[in-house]
């Protein structure tokens, strides 16, 4: 029997911790913290998702981010917040963004996606985080704010870049190789379960 995912809920709003761990709580192992001290406390290789507010007291949401990816820790981080994403959303390395409010079902959707894309490897998992924000710019900015926008152009090359070497390496694969892939992931054969 697999053991659940672990989900870290960093919100210092008690009462919406507390209900996301309840809306969560019956599919997995949810831990809440109310403040970056906290979440960094939380922190460990048994965490597989972060829901993770970008406005936090004493210290911002973006630095337990940046923690997350320094520690190197194999897990999926979604911003989960109030906070409308800028261009500087751009340089996070969050793997999705939500802005509040969240629905049950979006909440659940959102952890169940992260965990299957936690499955994939490295540069699919890059090509999804890279996607995401590009359509979370996407959704708040113009296209003409898109275009005069340095950081959005390198982000769009990033994806164009990456998406050639992942076609390239399904272009390679012969059909016995693709064949086996696509057992494995019916199957789920080959996954691993924190």
């Amino acid at each position: 029997m697999r053991e659940p995912a672990t989900v870290l809920v960093v919100e210092d709003e008690r009462e919406l911790a507390a209900l996301f761990a309840d809306w969560l709580s019956d599919s997995y192992d949810v831990r809440t913290a109310y403040s970056a001290a906290a979440a960094l406390d939380e922190l460990d290789e048994d965490v597989n998702v972060v829901l993770l507010d970008r406005r936090l007291p004493e210290q911002s949401g973006d630095d337990v981010l940046a923690e997350v990816r320094e520690r190197d820790l194999d897990c999926q981080v979604a911003m989960v917040t109030a906070v409308d994403p800028d261009f500087d959303a751009l340089e996070l390395g969050f793997d999705t963004y939500v802005v509040k409010p969240v629905e049950r079902d979006e909440l659940e959707d959102l952890v169940k996606q992260l965990l299957a894309r936690s499955l994939y490897n490295d540069d699919v998992q890059e090509y999804f985080a890279l996607a995401s924000k590009r359509a979370t710019i996407e959704t708040t900015k113009s296209a003409a704010e898109l275009a005069d926008d340095d950081r959005y152009q390198r982000l769009c090359d990033e994806i164009r870049e990456l998406r050639s070497r992942l076609d390239q390496r399904v272009a390679d694969l012969d059909e016995e190789d693709f064949l086996a892939v696509f057992h494995d992931l019916q199957t789920g054969d080959g996954a691993t379960s924190n």
